[in-house]
C-alpha cells in the first residue's frame, strides 16, 4: 500500500458545478462606444456625464470590478488621516468603506468641482499653492 495521499486533479478541482444559464439573468449586449477617429473609444465629456445624471455630481464607481489600476504613494500622516476618516464614517455614519472606495469618492467629488468651477475649483487653488511653494511634482 502506498503511503502517498491521493489528491484530486486540477480538472476535478476547477470543474463547473452549476449551469451558468440557470444562475444568471439574461443581460442585454453592451452598447458599442463611438470611436474618436484614432481607433480609441470615445469617452463622454464630464459635462455630458453630468447631464445624463440629471445634473448631479457623478459618484465614485463603488465596489465594482475595475479595469484600471494606479499606485498612489501617500505619507504616513495622510494614510493615518484616511484611516481616521474611514473609521469615523463607520462609527458615526454607519458607512463601511474601504480605502479604495474612499479615494474613488474623493476623486469623483474633486473632479465634479473642477468641472463645475474650473479656475475657481478647489483642485486648481490647491495645486497653485503646492506649485508656488516648490511642492512635489509628478514625473
Amino acid at each position: 500500500m502506498s503511503r502517498r495521499a491521493s489528491l484530486p486533479g486540477a480538472s476535478e478541482l476547477f470543474r463547473i458545478t452549476s449551469s451558468p444559464a440557470l444562475d444568471l439573468p439574461p443581460q442585454p449586449p453592451p452598447a458599442e462606444p463611438a470611436e474618436n477617429g484614432n481607433g480609441h473609444a470615445k469617452q463622454a465629456a464630464p459635462q455630458e456625464q453630468l447631464a445624463r445624471s440629471g445634473g448631479a455630481a457623478p459618484h465614485g464607481s463603488g465596489r465594482t470590478k475595475h479595469d484600471a489600476k494606479i499606485t498612489v504613494y501617500v505619507s504616513g500622516d495622510e494614510l493615518l488621516a484616511m484611516e481616521q476618516a474611514r473609521l469615523t464614517l463607520r462609527a458615526k455614519h454607519d458607512l463601511v468603506v474601504d480605502r479604495g472606495r474612499l479615494v474613488r469618492e474623493a476623486v469623483a467629488v474633486l473632479l465634479a468641482d473642477f468641472d463645475e468651477h474650473g479656475e475657481e475649483s478647489v483642485l486648481v487653488q490647491r495645486l497653485r499653492v503646492v506649485g508656488s511653494d516648490g511642492g512635489e511634482t509628478e514625473g
